[in-house]
C-alpha cells in the first residue's frame, strides 16, 4: 500500500512536469460524456478515459476543473487506475464515490484521489459500466463540502478503447 501511494505521488508529479513539455494527449474517440486518450510520457504509453461532471455543487465554491479518470500504463503494468480531482485540495479521508447503494472510499493527496486497491477498482468499474450516474463527494481543507455528478453515458466504450490501446 505504501509503495502504491509513493508511486502514485511520483506519477502525479511526473505527469504534470512531463505534460508541461510533452505533446498533448491524442484523442482516441469521444463517446457521449466520456473520451479516451493516449500519449507517451517519455517512459511509455499511457491511455486513459476521462470525463467532466455534468453538475458541480455548490455553484459559488471557487475551484479548478473537476475530472474523473481511468488510466492504463502499459510499461508499468498499471490497469484500471481510477482517480479523480475535484479542483481543490482534499481534506484527508473525505473523498467518496456513490452510485445507487454502492459506495467507494478514495485516499487523497493534494488535489487528487485514488481508489485504494485493485479489488475496489475492479468493483467500481463494474458499477460504472452499469450506472447512469456517479457522484463524487469530498471536503476541502476548511471542511467545505463539494459534490460532482458524473454521467456514465459512454463510459464503457471509452474505457474499452483506452484499455485496448494499452493492451
Amino acid at each position: 500500500m505504501i509503495k502504491k501511494i509513493l508511486f502514485l505521488c511520483i506519477f502525479v508529479l511526473g505527469y504534470f512536469s512531463v505534460v508541461a513539455y510533452a505533446a498533448e494527449p491524442k484523442s482516441l474517440g469521444k463517446y457521449k460524456n466520456w473520451e479516451a486518450f493516449t500519449y507517451d510520457d517519455g517512459k511509455g504509453k499511457i491511455c486513459f478515459a476521462q470525463t467532466i461532471p455534468t453538475e458541480r455543487s455548490p455553484k459559488n465554491f471557487k475551484r479548478d476543473d473537476s475530472r474523473l479518470f481511468v488510466t492504463f500504463r502499459k510499461q508499468e503494468k498499471i490497469k484500471n487506475e481510477i482517480s479523480v480531482t475535484s479542483g481543490h485540495v482534499y481534506k484527508k479521508s473525505t473523498v467518496v464515490a456513490k452510485s445507487g447503494k454502492n459506495e467507494f472510499a478514495f485516499f487523497s493527496q493534494g488535489k487528487f484521489a485514488w481508489v485504494s486497491d485493485e479489488e475496489e477498482e475492479f468493483n467500481l468499474i463494474k458499477v460504472m459500466k452499469k450506472a447512469s450516474k456517479l457522484s463524487i463527494s469530498a471536503a476541502d481543507m476548511s471542511n467545505s463540502k463539494t459534490k460532482d455528478l458524473y454521467s456514465m453515458m459512454g463510459f464503457t466504450k471509452a474505457y474499452n478503447t483506452a484499455r485496448k490501446s494499452c493492451a
